[in-house]
């Protein structure tokens, strides 16, 4: 599994959209770098959370559309809590949250279906359910570290009930859809390493 991450991750791009996923991954990589020595602690360990999500897309060998996706949305999501437009427009946390939530609940089916957790029956209805269930876990466990890092580092994480259950509704609606799509539409590139 290793060599085939390896593979894929070395794998040169193209076409234009993997050009420009490369290109949003290494924008990724220096503005961490940059907020390490500009932005609070905080700031910077947000926008670190990215790196992993970005870096695996590639190495997973996602189709180049679903690869963009994963690098711009997890940037945005981190993005806009350091800038802090999840308290300056309503509606923004939903948003993200849904969107979010569904291009990883995608990327989790990938890592289940490679590791053999799942095993791909040719129905429909697995993605459905698995990348559904995905996103409910990723979702309780994104509020968890919400919850951790209003009690124990600053209180001035917004954390409320409603506030919770908002984006763990938002985080299941969109990795619905993201069940969805992968019922229809090949996540990965043909041609991608075997993982």
């Amino acid at each position: 599994m290793i060599a085939a991450l390896y593979a894929n991750l070395k794998r040169p791009p193209r076409t234009a959209t993997e050009w420009i996923a490369d290109a949003v991954r290494a924008i990724a990589i220096v503005g961490v770098l940059v907020a390490a020595f500009a932005l609070p602690a905080t700031d910077t360990a947000v926008l670190s959370m990215t790196l992993p999500a970005v870096m695996l897309s590639r190495m997973l060998g996602l189709r180049s559309g679903l690869d963009l996706a994963v690098c711009l949305t997890v940037i945005v999501a981190a993005g806009s809590n350091v800038i802090d437009l999840y308290r300056a427009w309503t509606g923004w946390d939903l948003l993200v949250h849904a969107v979010c939530t569904g291009v990883l609940a995608a990327v989790a089916l990938v890592v289940l279906d490679d590791t053999r957790v799942i095993v791909p029956t040719g129905g429909r209805r697995t993605p459905i359910v698995v990348a559904t269930t995905a996103g409910l876990a990723l979702s309780a466990v994104w509020e968890m570290v919400e919850w951790f890092g209003y009690r124990f580092i600053t209180d001035s994480i917004f954390v409320t009930y409603d506030d919770t259950i908002g984006d763990m509704v938002a985080g299941g609606l969109g990795a619905l859809v993201a069940g969805v799509l992968a019922s229809r539409f090949r996540l990965t590139r043909r041609d991608r390493a075997a993982v």
